[in-house]
C-alpha cells in the first residue's frame, strides 16, 4: 500500500517536527537544523553500501527506514525494477512517497520487523542507521525478516554505528551506549564489527569480507557535513544552529561525546547473502 501523496503547494513535515528540540530524537533535531545526510559514514559509505550491491534494472530493492530519502534518492538512481521502502514515522513516508513512481514503486506504513511483505519477494534489502538503536532481540528480529522477504542468493547490505576494536571491553561498551544514548534521546547499542558479522550469520546471512568497509564517526565534523551536505546547505545548517540555543547545546553535547569516544566509534557497511 502507498501512503497518500500531498498536494505539492504544501510544504513537507519533517519527522518530530511538532516536538520540543530539548527532547526530541537526535537524528530529527538535525534534520529540523536542515541536515539530509543523517548516516554514520556519511554519503561516502552509503555510495560504497550501494556500489557493493549491484543493483541492477532486474532487481526489487527495499529500504528499511529511509528517513528523509537521501539514499532513496540514490537508489532510484539506478533504475531498479522496483523500489519498495518501509517506513514507521507518517511524515518521512509521505516525503518518500513524492519521490517514487506509483506505477511500479510503493511505499509501506510500518514497521521493519512486521511481516509487510511475501517470503522471497525481493532482491536486495537494505537499512541504515536503523539497526544501531533496537535492543539485542529487535535486532535480530528485523535482520531474520530482511532474510525472509529475500531471494536465495539475494543480498542485505547494513550501514550502522560500530564500536573499535573487537575486543573492546564490555565495561566500555556500556558506558559508550549510555553517553550516546544520554545525548540523541534514543537508547543507542552499537555492536563490533564482528558482532555486526554474528548477527546476519545468526539469521541464514553469509558476510561477504569484501564488502565490509568502516570509516570514522565524524557525522558533526565540519569537513564531513561539508562533505555530505554541500558548502551551501553546510552554512545554511550553520546559522540555524546559531539561532536555536536548545539546539545549538544538544548538537554541541553530541559532538563532544562523539570527540570522547572517536577512537572507539565507527561507521560500518557489509552485506550477507541468503543461503
Amino acid at each position: 500500500m502507498s501512503v497518500a501523496i500531498q498536494p505539492a503547494s504544501k510544504p513537507m513535515t519533517l519527522p518530530g517536527e511538532k516536538l520540543d528540540a530539548s527532547k526530541m530524537p537526535g537524528h530529527w533535531l538535525l534534520a529540523r537544523m536542515g541536515k539530509r545526510v543523517l548516516r554514520p559514514g556519511g554519503i561516502e559509505m552509503t555510495r560504497k553500501m550501494l556500489d557493493s550491491l549491484m543493483i541492477s534494472h532486474s532487481d526489487t530493492v527495499v529500504e528499511l527506514a529511509p528517513g528523509l530519502g537521501a539514499t532513496a534518492r540514490l537508489t532510484l538512481q539506478r533504475r531498479p525494477h522496483r523500489y519498495i521502502a518501509v517506513e514507521r514515522d507518517a511524515a518521512a513516508a509521505a516525503r518518500i512517497d513524492r519521490l517514487i513512481d506509483p506505477e511500479r514503486d510503493e511505499v509501506i506504513h510500518g514497521n521493519a520487523s512486521s511481516e509487510l511483505l511475501h517470503s522471497e519477494e525481493c532482491d536486495v534489502v537494505y537499512g541504515e542507521a536503523m539497526l544501531t538503536m533496537q535492543p539485542p532481540t529487535q535486532k535480530h528480529k528485523i535482520v531474520r525478516e530482511a532474510c525472509r522477504i529475500l531471494r536465495s542468493g539475494g543480498r542485505y547490505a547494513i550501514h550502522e554505528l560500530g564500536l573499535l576494536p573487537d575486543d573492546v571491553p564490555e565495561r566500555l561498551k556500556d558506558e559508550i551506549h549510555d553517553a550516546i544514548s544520554e545525548v540523541i534521546h534514543v537508547r543507542a547499542r552499537p555492536l563490533t564489527v564482528s558482532e555486526w558479522a554474528g548477527v546476519m550469520n545468526d539469521e541464514g546471512l553469509e558476510v561477504d569480507a569484501e564488502t565490509v568497509h568502516t570509516s570514522r564517526m565524524h557525522l558533526l565534523e565540519p569537513r564531513r557535513v561539508i562533505a555530505d551536505e554541500g558548502m551551501l546547505r553546510a552554512a545554511r545548517i550553520a546559522w540555524n544552529v546559531a539561532r536555536a540555543p536548545a539546539a545549538r547545546k544538544r548538537i554541541f553535547a553530541m559532538r563532544r561525546v562523539f570527540k570522547r569516544y572517536e577512537q572507539h566509534l565507527c561507521a560500518v557497511t557489509m552485506i550477507g547473502v541468503k543461503r
